[in-house]
């Protein structure tokens, strides 16, 4: 494997004591990859002392090297502040899909019968998100009027990513956005989906309207799920999709951008939880979240040893939470610290057992 280098945004609080956590199990003196980490100080008083430049340097930086892993950090409120370094990143890396998958955490009850994982694919842009609002009238006579938009390049990377991950997972494409009542606009998502289920006939496709979708999601119990939706629609569905699995804690977030050709070019990983201030100091915050979110970005790598070190480190995460090391969230009472060293441990030993079975292996 050629060396690849990560780039580190660092955030606030717990957001990134848990960052340090996931460093930790990407070392290459325990991953055994050759990895570098190019970091950037994203905390918010940085942010404001640099007038959020750092934010865009790494950016850039992700631009180069193609992968990025950052920690939660704190969004002021006040107008006229940072604001997210977030919604700058996306803009700034070109960002256009948005993934998180729920999946069963070992000894953590899901809700129903829910058991096989769910991911939800959504635009990273447009949509209500920085929509043009304003107000006419007054009294009740006063109307207030929002001006969206979707582009036909977001639709077509949101269904083609769609298709992609529901054959990696196995899974079913089910979902979609309300085309029935907004064959315009929300048709246009629908139009890219029907035609990369004609790209893609070998994976499954079950358009659904989105209300629909909501209702099936909740009492679904068979296979495994890729759910294409629009910005806010994804964001809500996010939401309620990982917290069917029981907690947000065995979920990563990928911000992703592509090239002309559909093909990803940069991949931003971080936790879906925020920066928790009343955890801070205290060694009980749950690092699996963050983990994963390294483990991930090794997947997109497209080399043979990262792919086995990402699963590596998918199943001694979650054997950990099988066989009780757990934080307090998932009803434990082991420390973060303790938590990573278990996944540290499990996947030397992982990396030992399939370097001696040698190309015998079934990884």
């Amino acid at each position: 494997m050629d060396p690849k280098t990560i780039v580190v945004m660092e955030g606030d609080q717990t957001g990134q004591e848990l960052l340090e956590e996931a460093l930790r199990v990407l070392d290459p003196a325990v991953s055994g990859l050759p990895l570098d980490f190019e970091r950037y100080d994203l905390s918010l008083e940085n942010r404001r002392a640099t007038k959020n430049q750092v934010v865009f340097e790494a950016a850039e930086a992700m631009k180069r090297h193609g992968f990025g892993l950052k920690a939660a950090t704190v969004t002021p409120e006040e107008t006229g502040d940072v604001g997210s370094p977030n919604a700058l990143l996306r803009e700034a890396i070109d960002g256009r899909v948005i993934i998180r998958t729920g999946r069963r955490l070992p000894g953590v009850r899901p809700i129903g019968g829910i058991h096989a994982p769910i991911s939800i694919v959504r635009m990273a842009v447009d949509d209500a998100y920085n929509a043009k609002e304003h107000r006419e009238g007054t009294g009740l006579d006063e109307v207030a009027w929002r001006q969206e938009h979707i582009s036909r390049r977001t639709c077509r990377a949101v269904a083609e990513f769609t298709f992609l991950q529901a054959r990696r997972m196995h899974a079913q494409v089910y979902g979609g956005p309300k085309w029935t009542v907004s064959p315009v606009y929300e048709g246009m998502l629908k139009e890219e989906l029907d035609a990369a289920a004609k790209r893609h006939p070998d994976v499954r496709y079950r358009p659904v309207l989105i209300d629909a979708a909501y209702a099936g999601l909740i009492t679904h119990t068979g296979d495994a799920l890729v759910v294409p939706s629009l910005n806010r629609d994804g964001d809500c569905l996010s939401d309620m999709v990982l917290q069917l699995f029981g907690s947000i804690a065995g979920a990563e977030s990928l911000l992703l951008s592509f090239d002309d050709d559909l093909r990803v070019t940069v991949v931003m990983a971080e936790a879906p939880h925020g920066t928790a201030p009343t955890l801070q100091g205290k060694n009980v915050a749950n690092p699996l979240a963050m983990i994963l979110a390294g483990a991930a970005l090794l997947g997109f790598m497209h080399d043979t040893r990262a792919t086995q070190v990402s699963r590596g480190i998918y199943e001694a995460a979650l054997e950990a939470v099988a066989e009780e090391t757990r934080t307090a969230d998932l009803g434990g009472h082991s420390g973060t610290d303790e938590f990573t060293h278990e996944v540290i441990k499990r996947l030397r030993t992982k990396m030992d057992v399939w370097s001696s079975l040698g190309e015998s292996a079934v990884i």
